[in-house]
């Protein structure tokens, strides 16, 4: 039986791979329909994880936005929206960020060790901070979401956390949409950093699905034997 939960990374890209571009504006690479299909996605995972330098630079809520999905998740037996994560080296976090609000559902943040007390004391208000060692190990973290009852987890970026998960061969599954337009700028963030990864000209990822979404296109990737194929929520 696996100890970690099942691993979701979903991710929007320019046609030459970038998430973002160098404004201080946040750009939108995808839709309303997908904005959606997103917001399904999410409705039927147990956490979503996002890096602390998404937390600071885009300052998401990582709601599901559908009253009807909340209250089937309710229905369920779960919280209306999953429980929020995110991972930090240095514990520069702003409890007044949005990802903190109060009522939304429960925060957990793993710390590396150094930072604990740090990350603590700034936090430890607002979420649950856990040690993450040292350096922040992906493993431990995901052991110690399964134990806290996780059993599938969206991750939903930044690019670093994209890079550690893909290149640990820790993602089950890959959600990547294309947007029909280039960045074009090498200061720009991208999908991913360097790295060694486990999909290789002598190993490739397999494609499970292409679905166009009006103008932007899902490409649906299987990374692991655990990939099960479903939709958004269950």
């Amino acid at each position: 039986m696996t100890s970690r939960p099942y691993v979701l990374l979903s991710c929007a890209a320019s046609i030459d791979g970038y998430i973002d571009d160098t404004t201080e504006s946040h750009l939108l690479l995808s839709n309303d329909a997908d904005f959606d299909r997103v917001d399904e996605v999410r409705a039927g995972c147990d956490a979503i994880l996002v890096g602390a330098t998404t937390i600071r630079k885009d300052n998401p809520r990582l709601l599901v936005r559908s009253q009807v999905r909340q209250d089937a998740r309710t229905a369920r037996g779960n919280s209306p929206t999953p429980v929020k994560v995110t991972i930090t080296g240095h514990g520069d976090l702003d409890p007044a960020a949005k990802f903190f609000a109060a009522g939304d559902t429960g925060k957990i943040v793993y710390a590396a060790s150094p930072a604990l007390d740090k990350t603590r004391e700034r936090v430890g208000a607002v979420a649950s901070v856990a040690d993450a060692g040292d350096p922040a190990d992906l493993h431990r973290v995901l052991d110690d979401l399964h134990a806290r009852g996780i059993g599938r987890l969206m991750v939903e970026g930044g690019g670093t956390m994209h890079t550690q998960f893909l290149a640990a061969g820790l993602a089950d599954e890959l959600h990547l949409v294309i947007a029909p337009f280039f960045v074009g700028d090498l200061r720009a963030p991208r999908f991913v950093s360097e790295g060694t990864f486990p999909w290789n000209p002598g190993h490739r990822a397999r494609l499970a699905e292409v679905t166009q979404i009006e103008d932007v296109v899902l490409l649906r990737y299987a990374l692991s034997d655990r990939y099960d194929g479903r939709g958004g929520a269950a």
